[in-house]
């Protein structure tokens, strides 16, 4: 199979097409928005944390798939993302993190993150205890900064955070470091 026809095909598989999700739904069914709309009313009305925690993971896996981020931006589900950064429940925090990580690639997102001190939010994660965490820190990092901006956002601490992890056990954390490293200083 050739390189072109497997992208196609992945892409097919990885996001939808708004029509597609459309065809999918039916005209009686819950709609996209809707449903992120009632994901977001079930996070913030429950008394249960397992809820708290489902719901959020599902919101941060809907933020991997562009088609979601107009729908993401009308119900501010950035700003619940952002919220739990400041969580003390390891798992909120790491779906938060997970979502905004997602979303990062977006510009749009990136410079709202930007604009509401998410670098500093996500740079004071960088020594967490979890693995996941720092990873998605360290990813979301990666993906708010770009060539030209990266000396305005990340400074010296934050590098040499992320230095630490060059020789890491976790092969993940290695390269997701050395990745950073070299787009913000060329080494």
């Amino acid at each position: 199979m050739n390189q072109t026809k497997l992208i196609k095909i992945q892409n097919r598989i990885m996001f939808s097409t708004k029509e597609h999700l459309l065809k999918k739904t039916g005209p009686d069914g819950v709609g996209r928005y809707e449903f992120l709309k009632e994901l977001i009313t079930e996070y913030t009305t429950t008394r249960s944390l397992e809820a708290k925690k489902q719901t959020l993971a599902n919101l941060a896996n809907f933020a991997y798939d562009p088609i979601n981020y107009e729908y993401f931006k009308q119900l501010h589900v950035v700003d619940l993302f952002l919220a739990q950064l400041s969580e003390s429940d390891e798992d909120l925090l790491h779906f938060g993190l997970a979502g905004i990580c997602n979303i990062s690639p977006d510009p749009e997102f990136r410079d709202y993150i930007i604009s509401l001190n998410g670098i500093c939010l996500i740079s004071n994660l960088l020594n967490h205890q979890k693995e996941e965490i720092v990873l998605d820190a360290i990813t979301s990092l990666y993906f708010l900064t770009e060539e030209l901006n990266w000396k305005e956002l990340i400074n010296q601490t934050i590098i040499n955070e992320i230095k630490q992890y060059q020789e890491h056990d976790d092969s993940r954390l290695r390269n997701i470091s050395n990745v950073c490293l070299k787009k913000w200083l060329a080494i």
